[in-house]
């Protein structure tokens, strides 16, 4: 409107359209239509811009309030969800005006007084997840998951790569997060992920992951939630996640996503907690650290040494089934409940009372599948019957994955009336020289295509020899 009054303006002068439109660098067409116009008698280009109808259509009142109404119900509803509301009782709104009104009806919505939970030197420490795709070298980028710990009072921070956010990640990320700061704090309050909560009771209370309730317990701390996007009820206004991301991860370069990258990060969190002041408190993280140690707990059990409780039940052929890995328990342990401990390392399964125990590698060597030395001879020993023997041996041939089933197919087929006497001696050979070897002969056998027990026994004689 400031420009369209100098138009006028100079046209009253006695200027001609063709100067007037040569000063202003638009069309003569553009000031003979000014000419015509009111003269002007307002600076609010909204309002002239309502008042000659330029620009989109005015959105419905109707439209509006009833955004607003859902927004006051629901305040911590994700916009996706408030649109779909919208359509779902018939209010005719296009994404992009939704989108558009949205910062108009928040801002129009009174909030309420934010409070700061500040904490004292030991109480409040936050944990988030975050993932984050990095920079690599020619333009690649890897996608990464990392875990982000920080005490309220000190602003000393901590930083993980995570392989997921699981329960598990979790846990261990959290533990390992206290061995550095030097102690435990009283509470560690959460953004509710799903590994922290995993549903409500009929009160609409939470009910906790059970392995990280025990964490809870066994190191003495408390779990909080704060509400979603809430970062003052974690005790500090700024974003840990975002913060970490915008400092760090978006900040550099990575001649990987492994090596290069943790050198990187613990080069970052020394300068963040060593170096740096705090804008928060104008101090270095590591001096009020001191102060918050002397408040925390010690850590009752090295992170390391901790085994995560889950609880399983023995299945009735004496596996123990758990994320994918079946680990074999004695033949008197079918159908007993079990405590599973999780290590990083290893696993260790005992039932009530500590009758039956058994400590697995936590990965297998081989398959799926985890026997200790002298397991599958055990469990054989407690199967009635010649024909469930038989079927025992051959499962257990079976479970080797791929070349245990091929060879065992071959050999079926070509001696299908004679296998069995064949079974027994290659499940006694299992036995005496364990899975890596085995499966070696088999493998060997298959390439050879000797299909018969005496073969793979004859393979073997030759391996001790060489």
């Amino acid at each position: 409107m400031i420009d369209r009054h100098a138009v006028q303006e100079m046209l009253s002068e006695g200027l001609s359209a063709g100067e007037v439109a040569r000063h202003f660098g638009i069309s003569s067409r553009t000031v003979r239509r000014i000419r015509r116009e009111a003269r002007v008698e307002t600076a609010d280009d909204a309002s002239a811009r309502r008042t000659r109808r330029v620009g989109r259509p005015r959105v419905p009142d109707r439209t509006r309030d009833r955004m607003r109404a859902l927004m006051e119900g629901d305040p911590e509803a994700p916009r996706q969800e408030i649109l779909r509301r919208l359509r779902e009782e018939g209010v005719e709104v296009g994404q992009s005006t939704f989108y558009r009104l949205w910062p108009e009806v928040r801002g129009s919505i009174p909030r309420e007084l934010m409070v700061r939970f500040e904490g004292v030197a030991g109480e409040f420490a936050q944990f988030d997840f975050g993932q984050v795709d990095i920079r690599l070298p020619e333009g690649r980028t890897k996608r990464i998951h990392f875990a982000a710990y920080r005490l309220n009072y000190s602003r000393w921070v901590w930083v993980a790569l995570v392989p997921d956010e699981r329960a598990e990640s979790l846990i261990r990320s959290l533990l390992g997060s206290f061995e550095p700061a030097g102690g435990v704090p009283l509470r560690v309050v959460f953004d509710r992920p799903k590994a922290v909560v995993v549903g409500t009771d009929e009160h609409g209370r939470p009910i906790w992951n059970a392995t990280l309730a025990q964490a809870a317990i066994d190191y003495g701390f408390t779990v909080e939630l704060c509400a979603p996007r809430s970062p003052e009820q974690k005790g500090s206004v700024e974003n840990l996640v975002g913060f970490v991301k915008r400092s760090f991860f978006q900040a550099r370069m990575f001649a990987d996503g492994e090596g290069d990258l943790e050198r990187q990060l613990l080069a970052w969190l020394a300068m963040v907690n060593e170096e740096r002041r705090s804008r928060a408190t104008g101090e270095v993280p590591r001096v009020r650290l001191e102060e918050e140690v002397r408040r925390m707990k010690p850590l009752a059990i090295p992170p390391a040494d901790n085994g995560l409780r889950y609880p399983v039940q023995v299945g009735p052929t004496a596996p123990v089934d758990f994320q994918g890995v079946r680990y074999a328990m004695p033949a008197g342990a079918c159908g007993i409940p079990a405590t599973l401990h999780l290590y990083p390392d290893r696993v260790r399964i005992v039932t009530g009372g500590g009758r039956f125990e058994a400590v697995h590698p936590r990965f297998p060597g081989v398959g799926r599948t985890s026997y200790l030395k002298g397991q599958r001879a055990e469990q054989l020993a407690a199967v009635a019957g010649p024909r469930k023997r038989l079927y025992f041996m051959r499962e257990r041939i079976l479970e080797l994955g791929p070349v245990g089933e091929g060879y065992l197919t071959e050999l079926i087929h070509a001696r299908p009336h004679t296998w069995k006497g064949d079974v027994e001696r290659l499940f006694a050979l299992l036995e005496e020289v364990g899975e890596p070897t085995f499966l070696r002969l088999l493998q060997r056998a298959l390439f050879k295509r000797l299909y018969g027990a005496e073969y793979v026994v004859r393979l073997a004689a030759r391996e001790v020899a060489s």
